[in-house]
C-alpha cells in the first residue's frame, strides 16, 4: 500500500534541515557582529539597527516560505535579506554606501531590496512597511500566483494608525498575509508594557476578524511551526493572519543607542537561558545530528563569507556623484 502523502509543509524539519537553520541563524548574528564592527570603525554611516538575538524569527518563517513569496520589513533589515538569499557581499556593500551595494550605494541600512529575491525592503518610517505589504498580498492574490506576502513589524509599530487600516483591508479582500509581530519588548527606549495598552499583540486583530497566536520567537522550530499554519490559512484563501513573536534584541535599538532603559542582567539572562543559536546548537549535539568539528566547520564557513563581504564592501568604489540624478522618477 503506498505510502499516505503528508499534507503541504506537515513535515517534521529533516536533520539536514536543522542544520541549514543553525547556519542561517549564525550567518546572521555574524554579519550583525561584523557589521556593528564596522560601525565602531567609521565605515557605516546613518542608521544601522542590528538583528542579533531574534535570528529565529526570519530563519524560522523562510523555512517554510513558498516560491512566490514575498517579504518586506522595518529597519531591522539586514537578517531578513541574506535569508531570502541575498549575497552578503551586496548587502554589506550597501551598508558602506558603496557602488557594489543593492541600492548602489544610496540606501544604506535602512533602504536596499531586490526583486528578484522578491524582498521589498527595509523601511526607515515606522510601521509604513505594513500597508505597502498589505499591497503585496493584493498583488499575490490578483495575479493568482499562490504566494503570501510576510509583513514585519514590531510591537512599536503595531500601535500606528495604518497598521490598522491594513488590518481591516486585509481581512475585507481575505488577502494573503501573514503579519509577523516581533514584538523584541522594547520600541525604541519605552518597554511594551509602557507603549501598549493590552500585551497580547496578536490579539490586535481580532476586531477585524483576523485570527492570531503568540509564538516562543527564540526558537526556530516552534517559528516554523506557527508559520506553517500560518502560511497554509494565508494561502488557502482564508486571508490574513497574525503571529506575535515573542523575541528579545541584545543590542540597542540601533547602533547609538546604549540601551541605558534595561538592566545588564536582564540582558545576560536572556543570552544565557533563551539564545535562539545556543538551544538549536545543544539540540544538535544532543540528538546526533552532528558533532563539535561539524560546528566549527559552519563557524569557519560562516566567518570567511562575512568576512569576504566586508573585503568586497571597501573594495567597492564610492557611487558616482552622476547617480544623484538615477532613480528618482520612472515613467510608466
Amino acid at each position: 500500500m503506498a505510502a499516505k502523502k503528508k499534507e503541504r509543509g506537515a513535515s517534521e524539519p529533516t536533520p539536514e534541515e536543522l542544520v541549514r537553520y543553525y547556519r542561517e541563524m549564525l550567518l546572521i548574528r555574524r554579519f550583525e557582529e561584523k557589521a556593528g564592527q564596522l560601525y565602531g570603525m567609521g565605515l557605516i554611516n546613518g542608521f544601522c539597527h542590528l538583528y542579533i538575538g531574534q535570528e529565529a524569527v526570519v530563519v524560522g518563517m523562510q523555512a517554510v516560505a513558498g516560491p512566490a513569496d514575498s517579504c518586506i520589513t522595518s529597519y531591522r533589515d539586514h537578517g531578513h535579506m541574506l535569508v531570502c538569499g541575498m549575497d552578503p557581499k551586496g548587502v554589506m556593500a550597501e551598508l558602506t554606501g558603496r557602488a557594489g551595494g543593492y541600492s548602489r550605494g544610496k540606501g544604506g541600512s535602512m533602504h536596499m531590496f531586490s526583486r528578484e529575491k522578491r524582498f521589498y525592503g527595509g523601511h526607515g518610517i515606522v510601521g509604513a512597511q505594513v500597508p505597502l505589504g498589505t499591497g503585496l498580498g493584493f498583488a499575490h492574490k490578483y495575479t493568482k500566483d499562490d504566494g503570501v506576502a510576510h509583513v514585519y513589524c514590531g510591537d512599536g509599530a503595531v500601535n500606528q494608525g495604518q497598521v490598522y487600516e491594513s488590518f481591516n483591508m486585509a481581512s475585507l479582500w481575505k488577502l494573503p498575509v501573514v503579519f509577523v509581530i516581533e514584538n523584541n519588548k522594547y520600541a525604541m527606549g519605552t518597554s511594551s508594557v509602557r507603549h501598549a495598552a493590552g500585551q497580547e499583540l496578536y490579539k490586535r486583530g481580532a476586531a477585524y476578524g483576523i485570527p492570531g497566536e503568540p509564538v516562543n520567537g527564540m526558537s526556530v522550530i516552534a517559528v516554523r511551526e506557527a508559520a506553517i499554519r500560518a502560511l497554509e490559512h494565508a494561502r488557502s484563501g482564508n486571508g490574513p493572519y497574525i503571529l506575535e513573536m515573542n523575541t528579545y534584541r541584545y543590542r540597542g535599538h540601533s547602533m547609538s543607542d546604549p540601551a541605558k532603559y534595561r538592566s545588564k542582567e536582564e540582558v545576560t539572562k536572556m543570552r544565557e537561558q533563551h539564545d535562539p543559536i545556543d538551544q538549536l546548537k545543544e539540540k544538535l549535539l544532543a540528538d546526533g545530528l552532528i558533532d563539535e568539528a561539524g560546528l566549527k566547520e559552519i563557524d569557519r564557513e560562516v566567518k570567511a563569507l562575512v568576512t569576504e563581504a566586508a573585503e568586497f564592501s571597501q573594495a567597492s568604489p564610492e557611487p558616482d556623484p552622476s547617480e544623484l540624478w538615477t532613480d528618482v522618477l520612472i515613467e510608466a
